[in-house]
Parts: structure tokens; C-alpha cells; sequence
């Protein structure tokens, strides 16, 4: 499996770490703008080619995958190409700007054959899958809290006066998109699709909001989203049940530690071997891809475009209207 990156940001850092430790996967090369900003990536993890040209590094033969971490409005734009070119791609979290960007590279990896994933890691998680073996223990779940909230040094910079693309409609940012979409992410794959959903945002005045509470509807239960780029938190998920509740430590983003606690007992449970959570998806992605295993990719694809439809509709619940919208 051989991945050629688009973007040079902390978290392409991250995934060729986490690529480094997967077997029979390597990243042969890195497009940039300019090749100084790709060099100390390119020599740290001893990748051989940088392209400062797409059309090039779309174009390389030895290419099985491109991972698309650029800035949100660009996924749609830089995974089409990739596929039209007939690569297989892995593109960040949130997958699209909107629900019809995320239908159209569906047809068109259906259509060519090729495998395409949304690079989000709570789903893969070891202790995910823990939650999930467990959650029915908790009996009649009520509510579901989630808060996911770091500061952002960008958010200093948007005070200043500058327009960072995370805090820019243009570019398809906000808090929602960035960092609630994890919360969003952990309570969609328990629970399903709600039956209602409700986004109160703290907006800047250029639109975009630097915070927020989402609340979904289900029809025996409340589910509220909480994440934040312009406040600290205590970042947790809370399940409450007839019967006990569920604690995730640190937030939905790692599912660090998960304690389970049913009346006066309480049960520790963590299966996860690594801080690195993006190897549990590539580690996933590697099976698929290995496997020819285009079922289980259709999947999860289509669970991708559930999660698109609800954030949307929250999106826009709360007035926030991107470039994309009008394209």
C-alpha cells in the first residue's frame, strides 16, 4: 500500500507517523506548494519525491492511495481528481463541504472502482468497539454528553483582525467542522441517524462559529454535542442508562480510557496499544484494501454520507453557509 499526501499540516505528521508502523505501507510522496514547507516531512519520514505539481503527483504510477489533508473546501476538489485519475483515497474528516460534494465522489469511486474513505479515527478505535459491547449493559440510555473543546492559537489570530482558514466560511471551517464533527461521529455510529437535530452556535461576526452545542433527538433519549475552539473544557462523553453510565476520559477524538459504572461497581476498559490514533484506521484501511473488500469500503462510505446529511442539516440550523453551498 503506497500513499502519496496532500498537505503538510500537524496532522499529515500524524498519519505518516502511524503509517510508519503498519506493515507492507509507505509513503513514497508529498505534494506541497512549495517544496521547502514539504522538506521536513519528506526527511523525516525518508519519503523520496515531493511534488509541488498535483497533476504529477496524481499522475505517479507507484501510487496506490493519496491521503487529502488539505483545508476542508479543497477535499471535494483534490479527492475527484484522484480518482478520476484512479487512485484509492483516504481523505480527511469532515469528508465534504456538503452532502451533494459527498454524493458525487461516491458515483465516481463506485463507478471507476476504487476504494475511498473518510479519515476519521473514533470509529476504528479498540476502545470504540469496547463501548460498544458494553453500552447495552447500561439498559434504557436518557442522555449522551459530549464535549470536545481546545483552544486554538487561530482563534487569537481571528481576534487580531486575520481570517485563519479554520475560522473561514470560504474554506469550509468552523468549530463544528473541526472538532464537534467527532462528537458527532462517536453518537452516529452507537445510535443511528436522530430523529431531530438542533445546532446553537457562538458565531464571529464573519459567520463562522468558533463554538457550539449540538442537540440531537432520539426517540428515547437526548444526545448534546459540545465542541469549542475558543474555550477550554474538561473534554469527555458521558452515557447515562436505567442502569449505570458509560465515561469516556479526554473526549470522543481518542477514546483514551472508558469506565463503566453500573450501580457501586465500576469496570476499567482500554484495549488501545498506542497514543497514535490514526493507525487504527489505516491499520483498517490496510485490511480492506488488501482484502479487495469493496463491500465493507460501500459501508462505510454510506455511513459517511449519513454522518454529511446530519451535519449539514446542523450547519445549517444554525445560519452557517458556506462558499460550497452556492456551488
Amino acid at each position: 500500500m503506497k500513499v502519496g499526501t496532500i498537505g503538510t499540516g500537524f496532522i499529515v505528521d500524524t498519519f505518516l507517523s502511524a503509517l510508519n508502523e503498519i506493515v507492507d505501507a509507505e509513503c513514497v510522496a508529498i505534494y506541497s506548494r512549495k517544496e521547502e514547507t514539504a522538506k521536513p516531512l519528506a526527511e523525516k519520514y525518508q519519503v523520496g519525491t515531493i511534488y509541488t505539481d498535483l497533476e504529477e503527483l496524481f499522475s505517479d504510477p507507484t501510487i496506490d492511495f493519496i491521503y487529502v489533508a488539505s483545508p476542508n473546501s479543497l477535499h471535494y476538489e483534490h479527492t475527484h481528481r484522484a480518482l478520476e485519475n484512479g487512485k484509492h483515497v483516504i481523505c480527511e474528516k469532515p469528508f465534504t463541504s456538503t452532502v451533494h460534494e459527498t454524493e458525487s465522489l461516491m458515483e465516481l469511486a463506485r463507478k471507476n472502482e476504487l476504494m475511498l474513505f473518510e479519515g476519521i479515527t473514533t470509529i476504528h478505535l479498540p476502545n470504540y468497539q469496547l463501548i460498544k459491547q458494553y453500552v447495552g449493559k447500561l439498559g434504557q440510555i436518557k442522555l449522551v454528553q459530549c464535549n470536545y473543546s481546545q483552544y486554538s492559537s487561530k482563534y487569537d489570530a481571528l481576534l487580531r483582525g486575520e481570517t485563519p482558514n479554520v475560522f473561514n466560511l470560504e474554506f469550509s471551517g468552523g468549530a463544528l467542522a473541526d472538532i464537534n464533527i467527532y462528537n458527532l461521529h462517536f453518537v452516529l455510529n452507537l445510535f443511528g441517524v436522530p430523529q431531530s437535530v438542533n445546532y446553537a452556535a457562538n458565531k464571529h461576526p464573519n459567520g463562522i462559529d468558533t463554538s457550539g452545542v449540538l442537540l440531537m433527538k432520539y426517540p428515547n433519549f437526548i444526545a448534546e454535542c459540545v465542541g469549542a475552539k475558543d474555550t477550554r473544557s474538561m473534554n469527555f462523553v458521558l452515557i447515562q442508562g436505567k442502569n449505570g453510565y458509560l465515561h469516556v476520559e479526554n473526549g470522543a477524538n481518542g477514546c483514551q480510557n472508558v469506565i463503566l459504572h453500573l450501580k457501586d461497581k465500576e469496570v476499567r476498559l482500554n484495549s488501545q496499544t498506542t497514543i497514535n490514533s490514526l493507525y487504527y484506521e489505516l491499520l483498517a484501511f490496510k485490511e480492506i484494501f488488501d482484502n479487495k473488500d469493496f463491500d465493507r469500503c460501500s459501508h462505510l462510505l454510506d455511513y459517511t454520507h449519513s454522518v454529511m446529511e446530519v451535519y449539514e442539516k446542523a450547519r445549517k440550523s444554525a445560519g452557517i453557509v458556506f462558499l460550497a453551498d452556492n456551488r
